[in-house]
């Protein structure tokens, strides 16, 4: 009987939506947490996304669905809440590695901010899968891990809410 793997997600939950957003659907995340088990094998789905109380619901459903939330706090400017996530997902991601806590690692992002990390993580060979939202909407910055990308532009059937 063979070791059971046990891969992790570090998921950029404002890339995510945006991404999927952009193209006219919205994602249906416990179909995407059912997804990454599937697909990847995820075993710890990691979301990273900002925190705003009127949101508890959401949050409540997201654990439900099997994610694993990591909070930062939420600013305003023009007109716009952010959660800059990416330190955060960064640290969490490297300690987890350091801990040897996982086999392999898949990001869920079209951002290029996280090239450096994605590319520490292929160099020691725990690089499993990125997953990109938007195919026509991602930082050329992540174009040198085509053979990892997977885009979810095709999945609307798959992965949008019914």
């Amino acid at each position: 009987m063979g070791k059971k793997v046990n891969n992790y997600a570090f998921i950029d939950s404002q890339n995510l939506h945006l991404g999927v957003r952009e193209m006219g659907w919205q994602l249906d995340f416990a179909r995407f947490r059912t997804y990454l088990t599937d697909r990847f094998q995820v075993t710890k789905a990691f979301l990273f996304i900002g925190y705003i109380p009127s949101n508890q619901d959401l949050y409540d459903q997201l654990k439900a669905d099997g994610y694993l939330l990591i909070f930062k706090p939420t600013t305003k400017g023009k007109g716009k809440i952010k959660g800059n996530v990416d330190i955060a997902l960064t640290v969490y991601a490297m300690n987890e590695l350091y801990e040897d806590a996982f086999d392999k690692a898949v990001f869920v992002t079209g951002d290029g901010d996280f090239a450096p990390l994605i590319e520490y993580f292929r160099q020691r060979g725990k690089l499993l899968g990125l997953v990109v939202p938007n195919r026509y909407r991602y930082s050329s910055l992540l174009k040198t891990f085509r053979k990892y990308i997977v885009f979810l532009n095709n999945k609307r059937g798959k992965l949008g809410k019914q």
